[in-house]
Parts: C-alpha cells; sequence; structure tokens
C-alpha cells in the first residue's frame, strides 16, 4: 500500500522529471586527434574538421544539426503567437534621413515587411518620390542586398554597392539617376570600402583586395588593401592604382575626396585598432605624391572637413574623449596645430561642417548630444533631444542650410529629424507609426559596481508597473569591444519580449567606446576579464534587485557579444537559465587565420605571442567548456556566409558544447542559416524567423 510519504515522493519526481528536458538526438560528431602546442602547451582541437565548410562531411553535419535544431523550436508552444506578433508589429514604415545632392534628396524606405529597403529619390521633401533602386527585385528571396550608395555632386549619376548572401564582399555598379538605368561600369572584390566621387563625376575611389581563389572565398585570409580610382566608361582592368603598400599586408586604406574636390584623404587603418594614420594627395597637381601628413599610429584622428589648407580634425589625441583639431599642411608640425573644440566631459563622438558649423553629437552617460559651434570653435548652441536616446545617420554638407538625422530610443521607433539652421526649428520629417503605445513602457538608466569597483551604466526597460519579485523573465545584452557604444535603440524582437513580461537590460561594458578611449583600453587585450566581470556584475545586480533571478535570466550579444556570451556562461555557467550566443568569436586561438580575423589582433591580442596566449587561453569559450557541467540552454545562431566570423566558431562551440553538458540537462542547439552572414543585409522575413526562435527558446527556458 502507498504511504502518503511515497504518493509525495512520486509526485515529486514527476514534476522534476518534467522539468528536465529529454535528452536531444545530437548528430554524432567524429573527433579527430589533433593537438597544437602554444608555447610548449598541447592544446587539443578535435573538431578541427568542421572550420572546412566546403567538405561534404561539414555539410552533412550543418544538415543534421538544423533538422535537429528546428525540430526542436517547431514543437515551442510560444513559437507560432511570437511569429505571428513579430510580423504584425514589424509591418511598419522605416525611413533613412535624406540626403541631399544637387535638387535631389535621396532617401530609403521599407514599407514595413519588404526585405529590403528600396532607395528613393525626390525634388522636394515634401513631394513625391520615385523608387530607384529596389533590391527586392535583384533575388526571389531577398538575399542581395544594397551595402551603400553615392551620388555625384551634382545627383545625376549613382554608385552603389551589392552583398549576395550577407558577404562582406561587394561588387559596385552605376546608375543614371534620371533613366533608372545602369551603365556598363562594373567594380568587384570590393570590402569594407564605400565609393567617393570626383566632383565633375568623372569617376570615383574605392578600395578592394585581390581576386580571392573561389574554394576559400568565404574564409580565406584577407590582406594587401589596395586603393583605386575607377573612372566612368573604363573597364576594372585599368583603374588607376592610387596608393598600396606591399611592405605592409595589415594596411587598410579610406579615400574620401574633400567638399572643395581639393585633396584626396588617405585614411590609414591597422585591423581594428582605432588609431590610424592620415595621408593626402593633391588632386589639382597631376605630378602630385602621396603625403604622409599624420604617419604614426598613435591616436585616432578623423577628417571632418577643410578650410583651404587647414585640415579639421577630430582626435583622441591627449583627449580620450575626444577634441577638433585644426593642421595647416604648410606647417604640419605639432607645433603649429591648434585646438579648436577641447575635450568636455562627454564623449565626442561625430562632427560635422554643416552650414558653415561644427555639428557635433555627443555622448553623456551613453545617451546622445548634439552642440553646434562656430568655426571658431565657440559654442552655437545645443539642440533639444526627446529624452534618453541615440542620433544616428547625420546628414548634411557645408553648404547646406539644413541637416537631417535619425533618432531612436528603446521605446520609440527611429524619427527621422529636419534642423534648419537659419531658424533654429527642428522638426519631424517622418515618424513611423506601430500597433503598441510606447507610453506602457518605461526606461531608466543606473550605475552598478563591478568587481574591481568601476562604477558601469545600464539600461533597463520594461511594462511600467513591473512587480520586481524576482520571477521576470529578462534579457541582458552586452557586447564591450572595439571601441563600440551601446546605446538605446528600439527593436520590434526586445518590445516582443517586454510584452511577454520580460525586462530587456543593457549594460556599457568596457571595452566599448561609451566614455572614449579610456574606457575602450579598459576592456582590451590582456584587460578583457573586465569586459566579463562587468556583465557577470550587472546579472549580480539585477538579481539582488529582485528583477529577476538566475532561473529567469537569459544572456545575448553578437559577434564580440558572442564571444561575451560565451565566456560568460563557461566562466559561471550557474548564473543563468538561456545563453543565445550569435556570431561569437569562439576560438580565441585561431582567429586570425580566417578572412578578416587577424585585424582583431589589435584588440585581442593573438595566440602567437606567450603572454597574449595565456589570457586569450584562460577565457577562450571554446577551450573553457568542461564535460559534465550542468550549462545554460543555449541556442548558438550563425549563418553559412558569415565571412567575418567564420561559421567554424559556432560549429566547433556548438559540437563542444553537446559534449560537455551535462546528460539530461537543457538543451544545446545551433542554428545555421542559409544564404545569410555576419547580419547586416539580412531579409526582414530571415531576421523575423529567427527573432521568432530566439524569443520563443529564451521564454520557455526562463518561465
Amino acid at each position: 500500500m502507498w504511504t502518503v510519504k511515497c504518493l509525495l515522493a512520486v509526485a515529486i519526481l514527476v514534476a522534476l522529471a518534467a522539468c528536465v528536458t529529454p535528452h536531444l538526438p545530437y548528430p554524432v560528431t567524429r573527433k579527430e586527434p589533433v593537438v597544437d602546442f602554444y608555447h610548449g602547451v598541447p592544446v587539443e582541437d578535435p573538431y578541427r574538421w568542421l572550420e572546412d565548410d566546403h567538405a561534404p562531411e561539414t555539410k552533412a553535419w550543418v544538415e543534421a544539426q538544423n533538422r535537429v535544431t528546428f525540430d526542436y523550436l517547431a514543437r515551442l508552444p510560444e513559437r507560432e503567437p511570437l511569429r505571428a506578433r513579430l510580423t504584425e508589429l514589424w509591418n511598419y514604415e522605416r525611413y533613412s534621413p535624406p540626403v541631399r545632392r544637387g535638387n535631389l534628396y535621396f532617401f530609403s524606405k521599407n514599407d514595413g515587411l519588404q526585405n529590403q529597403s528600396v532607395l528613393y529619390v525626390t525634388d522636394s521633401l515634401d513631394g513625391p518620390a520615385r523608387a530607384l533602386l529596389d533590391p527586392n527585385q535583384w533575388s526571389p528571396d531577398g538575399t542581395v542586398a544594397l551595402t551603400g550608395a553615392t551620388a555625384t555632386e551634382d545627383g545625376r549619376l549613382l554608385a552603389y554597392g551589392q552583398s549576395v548572401a550577407g558577404s562582406d564582399w561587394q561588387e559596385w555598379r552605376v546608375r543614371d539617376v534620371q533613366t533608372g538605368r545602369d551603365l556598363p561600369d562594373h567594380v568587384r572584390w570590393v570590402k569594407f570600402s564605400g565609393a567617393s566621387w570626383r566632383k565633375d563625376g568623372s569617376g570615383f575611389f574605392y578600395s578592394r583586395f585581390d581576386e580571392p581563389d573561389e574554394k576559400t572565398r568565404l574564409t580565406g585570409v584577407n590582406y594587401f588593401q589596395k586603393l583605386y580610382f575607377h573612372r566612368l566608361g573604363t573597364p576594372q582592368s585599368e583603374d588607376r592604382l592610387v596608393y598600396h603598400r606591399p611592405d605592409q599586408k595589415e594596411w587598410g586604406f579610406y579615400g574620401q575626396v574633400t567638399e572643395d574636390d581639393r585633396y584626396l584623404i588617405i585614411t590609414v587603418t591597422r585591423g581594428t585598432d582605432p588609431k590610424n594614420c592620415v595621408f593626402y594627395l593633391d588632386l589639382q597637381d597631376p605630378a602630385a605624391r602621396v603625403v604622409e601628413l599624420l604617419p604614426q599610429f598613435e591616436a585616432d584622428f578623423t577628417f571632418i572637413d577643410n578650410d583651404g589648407p587647414i585640415f579639421w580634425f577630430r582626435t583622441d589625441l591627449e583627449a580620450p574623449r575626444g577634441r577638433v583639431i585644426a593642421i595647416d599642411i604648410r606647417q604640419p608640425d605639432r607645433r603649429h596645430w591648434r585646438e579648436i573644440i577641447p575635450q568636455s566631459d562627454d564623449t565626442l563622438r561625430n562632427v560635422q561642417v554643416i552650414g558653415e558649423r561644427f555639428v557635433a553629437e555627443y555622448l553623456h552617460h551613453a545617451s546622445s548630444r548634439i552642440r553646434l559651434f562656430h568655426l571658431d570653435g565657440r559654442p552655437d548652441r545645443e539642440l533639444s533631444l526627446p529624452g534618453l536616446g541615440t542620433v544616428s545617420a547625420l546628414n548634411g554638407r557645408r553648404s547646406d542650410t539644413e541637416f537631417f538625422f535619425h533618432f531612436t530610443s528603446f521605446t520609440v521607433p527611429g524619427r527621422v529629424y529636419r534642423y534648419d539652421l537659419p531658424s533654429g526649428e527642428l522638426s519631424v520629417w517622418r515618424q513611423p507609426r506601430l500597433a503598441f503605445n510606447p507610453d506602457d513602457y518605461e526606461t531608466h538608466q543606473v550605475f552598478y559596481t563591478s568587481r574591481d569597483g568601476t562604477r558601469v551604466p545600464m539600461f533597463i526597460t520594461h511594462r511600467r508597473g513591473l512587480v520586481r519579485n524576482g520571477r521576470n523573465p529578462t534579457l541582458l545584452y552586452g557586447y564591450g569591444g572595439f571601441n563600440i557604444s551601446l546605446t538605446p535603440g528600439f527593436s520590434v524582437a526586445n518590445l516582443v519580449w517586454m510584452e511577454q513580461g520580460g525586462v530587456y537590460a543593457v549594460p556599457n561594458l568596457r571595452g566599448g567606446g561609451e566614455y572614449g578611449e579610456a574606457w575602450h583600453q579598459a576592456g582590451m587585450k590582456q584587460n578583457k576579464q573586465n569586459v566579463f566581470d562587468d556583465f557577470l556584475a550587472a546579472a549580480e545586480w539585477l538579481i539582488a534587485q529582485r528583477y529577476t533571478s538566475p532561473r529567469h535570466l537569459a544572456i545575448a550579444g553578437g559577434s564580440n557579444g558572442g564571444l561575451l556570451v560565451g565566456a560568460c556562461m563557461t566562466q559561471r555557467p550557474d548564473r543563468f537559465a538561456v545563453a543565445l550566443p550569435a556570431v561569437g568569436v569562439m576560438d580565441m586561438l585561431r582567429f586570425h587565420k580566417f578572412t578578416i580575423g587577424w585585424a582583431w589582433t589589435s584588440e585581442y591580442g593573438c595566440a602567437d605571442n606567450p603572454e597574449a596566449f595565456r589570457y586569450l587561453y584562460a577565457y577562450s569559450p571554446l577551450h573553457n567548456l568542461r564535460p559534465g557541467t550542468r550549462y545554460p540552454a543555449t541556442l548558438i545562431t550563425t549563418a553559412d556566409h558569415d565571412d567575418r566570423v567564420v561559421p567554424a566558431h559556432s560549429f566547433k562551440f556548438a559540437a563542444r558544447l553537446q559534449e560537455c553538458q551535462v546528460r539530461g540537462g537543457p538543451p544545446v542547439l545551433i542554428r545555421i542559416e542559409t544564404r545569410a552572414g555576419h547580419g547586416a543585409g539580412k531579409p526582414t522575413a530571415k531576421q523575423i524567423e529567427e527573432a521568432a526562435d530566439r524569443l520563443a527558446f529564451a521564454l520557455h527556458h526562463t518561465r
């Protein structure tokens, strides 16, 4: 006869069994006895074979993993309602700020569910516009994207770039704006470059790499970028090589024609290091040679504009939060430099000369401010912006009397503003409308203390009236690297998460640019652990303040943020219910061996160096997974055409994590998108499907 105690025990066992995910039929991943020696330390790499994305065995592994993943996701009860709501909310008009050239304005617009935004042109801001480029007609599935567009000074011609399936490789063409027809011009093997026209429209400057081997096109290392001039109406084979450095394989070049058409400014980069050089070429002198104006990689120098031979730069030299200086190229010695706008308490992120004013965008605790200055540096005025938010795509030229910009926040979709300089009037040019009430949500900024005592800001957004009971599903999102700032921004996926009662939190981790170069350097190379400590401290703060608890906490991040998630889930697997690493850098010992990965050594260091190997190996997500550990429910996302962070990072991490996850533990899945890349240009339909999968997975395992 069953006793009450026995019945209770059975009930408890049944309840526990219901909470445990059944063992999933993960594909068997073959292991090889591959061992590398780093400075005398043996390091196993049994899934090395997954680095070959062309191999039939790798393709079969991808298909097998996707079958398991998509079958699991399809059975989540949350998925279909979330997908429907995402589709409903995503269906709203989105505009870019207009760019004026000649008497024409160019802007992009998405009607709502179009896979790609359409580029329009009009001669009046209030008049009808016509479609000039519609990328939705370039491929049936919307996977050919517009990567850039630059019009000539008179607006007669448009150079534009295309990318296929999310690849960083671009092809550039030229369209006649009046007729809407393409000219014969066709430029290939462009990567990490735009186009800069001569004022007369005779041609444009661009940067490219040599044609790659087809087999390694998406994985081969990219070195020796070259700066060219393409003359309109001629084949690419006749393009003039303007500048290259066969002695410096890691140098990259960006050519920019000054607004007065007098100079070509050549910004010289070395990987992702913000420190750069600046050279220039006098375009009015046919015999001129490139002049190395700033030949040392000692600071960031961003060219703003020029007044004849006076060049203005935004720089962090002796000013980690940024200032504006003037250099007379006739007297380029440093003792002749003049400071125009001194460093302030806020971080100077962007400066342009518009209507004979410096228009400067600052970050005040990771939220945007716009201030205007006279050309001699005297303060003019500050714009009144609508609360905590982010300014982007600030468009205008020195000859203009107006400028446009995009402003967004966590609860307000992007609005396009127009500012009239003579009158000082700020008006909304385009404002999207969605089927939700932004007043139902609130954002506040808090400051918490990291492990070493550093004060770190964090944005928290949720429904008004949220009860802090420790049981709210919470999504903690971070990046922390490459001098990139995480500022307020609107996302349909985040809104849907909050509609479900979720909390969305974004800490401004060290490694970013929110507080200038010093903040960046505090989270790079040997200081990278600070970034993970900041993120873990944010999680602890949210738990301590009863927003959530480990059972209800999910973490997410992409690219360098994917590395962040991978490092934190391996260092503190008990702190999170869900991990969502997207296109992450997971193998910190071999990242530099693929495509543009070598460029990140300025941020991370390189395992070829003994000291760097020591700290990279200490946190590398792939190498810090331990068998028999209970890791969070994990959905890894990547794409087959990601030629920036190659998918092998995610492949190997998924295989190892499936091997190490404790039996009966939460699911470990990898979602591998096809005909997609690192993220840019991803069709709307694919974005919605991926968002539905990620949200359903996160909600299912945090409720």
